[in-house]
């Protein structure tokens, strides 16, 4: 069967893979579309496999709240380099990603690279990824995701450098209007900026503050100075610095970045903001997304690389 530059088309748009590839496919199958579209879907499958060895650090995170404001999503998806970060390609599979994520019951990312793609039933999110992998040429990795809800109140979300990192706000409130969702966006931009690991102090576990405590005074002990201070005078020094630790990791303790005297707590934010609005609004959770951390960095000569395919 002759090929024809329609069907190359029709296939590119039906795929997003290279024209040469394309051809291929149709070459390999008579000109059926079907099959065409499968024999790329197994090429990519190969290419993925090529590349699954090869780390995946830079990426994207994106955040999707539901129609009601009730619940949203955040997902981590991972590319080799920065450049393929800022492809509109690859930022419209991550909103996908996140579209997926807002509408999955998996309980853990095994399950959810098994579901059917965005209801799709011919193909899984894992096919779907591997679809990306052979058009974009890289190895990308959907790293995780998760979901939050809001019994009483409502979530917002928030997205920081261009989707480095994403956030979601949980709260508690009986009123939700304009005010309130924007002193939340705040309480997003927060954590964001500080990172904290923890609402309040209460959620900190006691074996984390024995484990703190354990080591402040083995510091104290290898201190000449320190050291030699009685009994009580180290206690008081332990539970001081334990306490000035608690503050930076506790979101509420933090002082608020926006803070105009420099002093005011996140707390105290939020009573403010309760009171403006007559009601009270609390942050009961947050997810804080950021693209790649804990992941290990490839560090590139990207003109060698390019130099090299050249040569190939």
């Amino acid at each position: 069967m002759a090929i024809t530059a329609a069907m190359v088309k029709e296939l590119r748009e039906m795929t997003g893979a290279g024209m040469m590839d394309c051809k291929k496919a149709l070459n390999e199958t008579n000109g059926n579309m079907d099959e065409a579209v499968e024999f790329l879907r197994k090429n990519g499958q190969a290419k993925a496999e090529k590349k699954a060895n090869r780390i995946a650090a830079e990426g994207l995170c994106s955040v999707l709240v539901s129609e009601d404001g009730k619940t949203a999503a955040v997902v981590e998806v991972n590319s080799e380099t920065d450049f393929v970060a800022k492809n509109d390609k690859f930022k419209t599979f991550v909103e996908a990603v996140a579209k997926q994520a807002l509408a999955t019951d998996a309980a853990d990312i095994d399950a959810f690279m098994a579901e059917a793609w965005n209801g799709d039933a011919s193909k899984t999110v894992n096919d779907a990824l591997v679809e990306q992998v052979a058009v974009i040429g890289e190895n990308l990795k959907i790293r995780r995701f998760e979901k939050a809800s809001a019994e009483n109140g409502c979530v917002v979300s928030y997205v920081h450098g261009g989707g480095r990192i994403g956030v979601i706000v949980v709260a508690e409130t009986e009123t939700v209007n304009d005010a309130v969702k924007e002193a939340l966006t705040n309480i997003a931009m927060q954590i964001a900026a500080l990172n904290p690991k923890y609402v309040t102090e209460a959620e900190i576990s006691d074996e984390y503050k024995q484990h703190e405590e354990e080591i402040l005074r083995a510091q104290i002990a290898n201190d000449p100075k320190e050291s030699q201070k009685p009994a009580k005078v180290i206690d008081g020094m332990i539970k001081g610095r334990l306490n000035k630790q608690f503050k930076e990791i506790c979101l509420v303790d933090q002082v608020y970045v926006k803070a105009e005297d420099g002093k005011q707590t996140v707390a105290k934010y939020l009573e403010q903001v309760s009171k403006e609005v007559g009601t009270t609004v609390s942050v009961k959770s947050f997810v804080r997304f950021e693209t790649g951390e804990g992941l290990e960095k490839k560090n590139e000569d990207f003109a060698a690389e390019v130099a090299a395919q050249m040569n190939a």
